[in-house]
């Protein structure tokens, strides 16, 4: 049995919400409620309501009532008003404006958006009280600790003693090192080289990071054919090149190139298409590694390693884990000649300083390393391990490729020996790791600035690694145990699976604040116990203080 290895128009600002005029108002149609008098209350039964305009004109028409204990005051007649009763009538008209102006600015003052503006007491914004003296604040939030005293090497090998004994891990190796000072805290047969899975990706990630520019990016082509109407795509080993729309981000390589642009491209150039061959020679030998068994290329976690394919040769680009291609290549020259309205046209090598119709181009190698680290991509890292090979001028080839990231980690100062590698995936069950090589890589990312040259560069691998019982990444389904619930969201680590294989590298916080970088391997295990004997160890890390 073969385990997976994965684990209209609008009011102004400054009127919105002010009342129109009363119903019946000379001038103006009728209209509901206005914003300001949705929903405010009509006064409580026994008060009198406030008086309209024409109440209040109808009350300014009538005779005054006459006095107490007097006679009704004589009509008047049609004799004319006298001159001295004009200014009386124009000082009501004058009121009764003045009246309607304060009634409007009132209702707009209720308006909250007005109210708010104005710094009016009522406005919802307005504060409750009176403005607290200043105090003083301090950051919660700190990086770690890499100075005080850290743990002993006797604290945490008495931590460990108990789950490092676990029946379900078998053969054990492991190592703890402290990336302040590089002490090594704990040390179990770590020299020892075991089948490593796709911790094996730890060691090809370092290695790109070291070899090549954050800014590297890996194109694709399409350049012109020998023969008229012929066109060729100069595959450059970016299995990351999506078949999505534009517009549409890949789920599992976020900001990948896309088939369609490249095409829109050819298109743009001109030119009547009619044929589409394939050039693979970027990538030699052969196309799966030794190792691997017969049902694992195509697989739901691996294809032919092939220098040109769509979404890691996936036949559903959103899903991570569905069928790959048996053939990518052939499949992406397919692809284009359908989008082109051409024929696919076999194999060919594209002439030298061929007119270039296209060009697309991947994510920079952190993104690419962050994906593959994420969900533990074969064929992206069997790939990246080709881009090192490159680099360096070796040959693109799996023994190629292999060779190369072990001759990157030596020269730039870790201990490879006991380092056998078939593969840069892990996929391979020839490989062999010594535990203590993992966690020297992972101290030296982890180490605090400016004490080793290789910390810079290699960031991006601490950032690319799972998180213990993050829904993403391929620690989702673990630590939710009683006994690994404590590492939940502090463990980081790459997983390693395969039949009889379980291991688990990265790097915890423990309860002190200080950062252990740690690799636990497992051979001979089974998959559920050993998982999860190995994630009980990481969580012990967690809880250490270990003076």
């Amino acid at each position: 049995m073969r385990i997976d290895p994965t684990g209209g128009q609008f009011p102004a600002e400054a009127t919105v919400g002010i009342p129109r005029p009363p119903e019946g108002f000379p001038g103006e149609a009728q209209q509901g409620p206005s914003e300001a008098t949705v929903g405010i209350p009509r006064p409580a039964e026994g008060f009198a309501e406030r008086p309209g305009p024409e109440q209040i004109a109808a009350r300014a028409a009538e005779p005054p009532e006459p006095p107490s204990g007097t006679g009704p005051i004589p009509p008047q007649g049609d004799a004319p008003r006298p001159e001295g009763k004009k200014p009386r009538r124009k000082a009501l008209i004058l009121a009764l404006v003045v009246l309607l102006l304060l009634a409007a600015a009132g209702g707009a003052s209720a308006v909250p958006a007005v109210s708010n503006r104005l710094g009016l007491p009522w406005a919802p914004n307005a504060p409750k009280g009176s403005e607290p003296d200043p105090s003083d604040a301090s950051l919660a939030l700190h990086g770690p600790d890499t100075s005080g005293q850290g743990p002993s090497a006797n604290g945490v090998a008495s931590k460990l003693s108990g789950p490092a004994g676990a029946a379900a891990l078998s053969q054990l190796s492991g190592s703890v090192i402290d990336p302040a000072n590089g002490t090594v805290l704990w040390d179990h047969a770590s020299n020892t080289p075991l089948t490593p899975a796709s911790t094996t990706k730890i060691l090809t990630v370092s290695a790109a990071l070291l070899a090549m520019e954050p800014t590297k990016r890996i194109s694709t082509k399409i350049v012109q054919g020998a023969q008229p109407g012929t066109v060729v795509i100069v595959g450059g080993g970016d299995p990351s090149l999506t078949a999505l729309p534009v517009g549409t981000d890949s789920p599992l390589y976020p900001g990948a190139a896309h088939v369609d642009d490249l095409v829109n491209q050819v298109k743009k150039a001109g030119g009547d298409v009619k044929k589409v061959q394939l050039d693979a020679s970027a990538f030699s030998g052969p196309n799966t590694a030794p190792g691997w068994e017969p049902g694992d290329a195509p697989s739901l976690y691996g294809a032919p390693i092939v220098p040109a394919m769509t979404d890691g040769g996936r036949g559903n680009p959103k899903v991570d884990e569905t069928m790959r291609s048996g053939n990518p290549g052939t499949t992406l020259t397919q692809l284009v000649a359908d989008k082109l309205g051409a024929s696919p046209a076999g194999a060919a090598k594209a002439p030298d300083g061929a007119k270039v119709l296209g060009e697309v181009q991947s994510a920079p190698l952190p993104d690419l390393a962050y994906a593959l680290l994420q969900i533990s991509d074969n064929v992206l890292a069997d790939s990246l391990g080709r881009q090192v090979a490159m680099a360096t001028g070796g040959e693109a080839s799996f023994a190629g490729a292999s060779a190369a990231v072990k001759k990157v980690l030596a020269d730039h100062g870790f201990d490879v020996n006991g380092l056998q590698l078939f593969d840069t995936s892990g996929l391979s069950n020839q490989n062999k790791v010594p535990a203590r090589l993992l966690a020297q890589v992972l101290a030296a990312a982890a180490g605090p600035d400016g004490k080793d040259p290789n910390t810079p560069k290699l960031r991006p691998l601490l950032a690319g690694l799972p998180v213990a019982g993050s829904p993403e990444g391929t620690l989702h389904g673990r630590y939710h145990s009683g006994e690994t619930q404590g590492g939940k969201g502090w463990v980081r680590a790459k997983t390693g699976t395969l039949t009889g294989v379980n291991t688990l590298a990265g790097y915890v916080l423990d309860s002190d604040n200080r950062v252990l970088a740690f690799a636990f391997m497992s051979n001979g295990s089974e998959k559920n116990s050993g998982q999860a004997a190995l994630d009980v160890l990481a969580t012990a890390l967690r809880g250490c203080g270990c003076k």
